[in-house]
């Protein structure tokens, strides 16, 4: 079974533009209607079921990879990073009634090797599922994007992301900073349909609800990075 790579991205200049804004401004944007239901269909058939809340490592499967490397993905994403996109991370995620859970106010900013190595700037190190993980310089975290792919309908009811629009200027942050971020700004609920991408920058504020919905919220998590390593640190899953 082959997924959805061909068709290109049907943004118009304007729309490129003003994406690019916001993602500058904001930290985050949305492009509705990247794949259609056929193609979400097709691709969730490809994914398979999940256990727990779902899959890591996924860009050892073809058809993400090859997803991943798609014109219709690079295109969306190649504007907002300073070099070639190469894709690092692939994670699909499946909330449901069965699989339940919220994520409390957080940046993402740890990133997945294949082995620990000394670096300048980077740590502290944890190891998470067995992998190793390392929190790199904030400047390398963002010159990276995150592009999830909803694969169905998200509203707050099942879960959907809230973010708060523009922390991502401020660098890493402590719980403390976090906190008065929160009082200070509304947050913005993410609500997407199926076949629309949410693009945002790692150290985005973000979190979500459990859901209250019987409805499962499946998203493809793609991370994206614009730069090169350095010597002795590799990618754990880059393709």
């Amino acid at each position: 079974m082959t997924p959805p790579t061909a068709a290109p991205s049907d943004l118009s200049a304007g729309s490129f533009s003003l994406l690019h804004h916001e993602i500058e401004q904001n930290g985050f944007g949305l492009v509705r209607n990247v794949m259609n239901a056929g193609e979400c269909l097709t691709l969730l058939e490809i994914l398979g079921s999940v256990s727990g809340a779902g899959n890591r490592g996924l860009l050892g499967r073809p058809e993400v990879t090859a997803l991943a490397h798609s014109d219709r993905l690079l295109n969306l994403i190649r504007p907002h990073l300073p070099a070639e996109p190469q894709p690092v991370r692939a994670i699909y995620f499946d909330k449901s009634a069965e699989a339940n859970w919220g994520v409390p106010w957080h940046q993402d900013l740890t990133i997945a090797l294949r082995a620990r190595a000394e670096a300048a700037g980077f740590g502290p190190w944890s190891t998470k599922e067995g992998i190793p993980h390392v929190q790199p310089p904030a400047e390398l975290l963002a010159r990276m994007l995150t592009l999830r792919l909803h694969l169905d309908n998200t509203d707050e009811s099942n879960g959907s992301l809230r973010v708060l629009p523009g922390s991502h200027r401020q660098g890493r942050l402590t719980s403390a900073r976090i906190q008065e971020l929160r009082a200070q700004q509304p947050d913005f609920l993410c609500a997407a349909a199926t076949g629309d991408a949410l693009l945002m920058r790692p150290l985005l504020l973000h979190a979500s609800g459990r859901s209250t919905s019987p409805r499962h919220r499946r998203i493809l998590h793609l991370e994206y990075a614009g730069f090169t390593l350095p010597e002795g640190l590799e990618w754990h899953e880059a393709a």
